[in-house]
């Protein structure tokens, strides 16, 4: 029998879904739940009943916990082997391509977007790319688009940088101004940034490269299932599709779809 608090839980996250439409209930529930309860905390409501009421009637509020119930994790260049492995095998197979449409989803405050884009410069593609970076919260969204982040992140950057393979200075890539490196115009002209949910709406492009790294580990099965399906439909033929260091389409029902191409990077590629 559930306990009053896990109904509260699932009529909660109906709620979000019926009122909102944003789908949480195929994440995965433990740290999900974690989250939501660091929300009441915040917010010095005493139930998750309490938070279904102001989500309900308080749409304002509901933008503001959207922050705190959707994962803002990223980094530039984070997981070097990945970013070095995508230069070394995958940019030289893209090279022949005579135009590129890349998806990166899943893409929150843009780091890893603006990481590929300076891969793809210094590879001499980005000229002929046109990446399209998606997220289901619209405020990160608008945050990634600004391209620029606190100058005392610079020196981590530099040194993952330069650990994935970088060939330039950094300081190539940004200007600095009142403790804040923003990053420069030709790093950020052909990226459209835009909201996509994985768990609700359906593929937009055809693209030879699908990034979607440490997502699918906040999903459950079925989700993770959804998710990978259709980032695999939207690879064109021998596209690319690159995941998370924890994750593996390897037990998922797409896997009939994709081959292991770097496998210890997570790079697979569509069949």
């Amino acid at each position: 029998m559930l306990m009053a608090d896990d109904i509260e839980f699932e009529l909660l996250l109906e709620a979000i879904w019926l009122r909102h439409g944003y789908d949480f209930r195929q994440y995965a529930r433990a740290s999900l739940r974690r989250r939501l309860e660091a929300l009441l905390v915040k917010c010095s409501l005493p139930s998750f009943s309490h938070l279904q009421y102001r989500i309900l009637r308080d749409p304002p509020f509901f933008e503001k916990a959207l922050d705190e119930i959707t994962v803002q994790t990223t980094e530039m260049f984070r997981d070097s082997f990945f970013f070095s492995a995508l230069k070394t095998e995958v940019l030289p197979i893209l090279q022949t391509y005579p135009s590129l449409n890349i998806w990166h989803a899943g893409c929150s405050t843009g780091e890893e977007v603006y990481s590929l884009a300076i891969l793809l410069a210094e590879a001499g593609l980005y000229e002929r790319s046109t990446i399209y970076a998606t997220d289901i919260n619209p405020v990160v969204l608008a945050t990634a688009a600004e391209g620029k982040y606190p100058l005392a992140k610079i020196k981590e950057m530099t040194r993952a940088y330069q650990k994935s393979g970088g060939v330039l200075p950094f300081s190539n890539y940004y200007t600095c101004r009142d403790a804040t490196a923003y990053l420069n115009q030709d790093i950020k002209k052909n990226m459209v940034f835009s909201t996509h949910n994985l768990a609700t709406d359906e593929a937009f492009i055809d693209a030879q490269l699908v990034i979607c790294r440490n997502v699918l580990i906040y999903f459950d099965r079925n989700l993770q299932d959804r998710a990978v399906s259709l980032m695999t439909r939207s690879l064109s033929h021998r596209g690319f599709l690159c995941l998370g260091s924890k994750e593996s389409a390897s037990f998922l029902k797409a896997k009939v779809q994709l081959e292991a191409f770097r496998k210890d990077a997570k790079i697979y590629r569509k069949l």
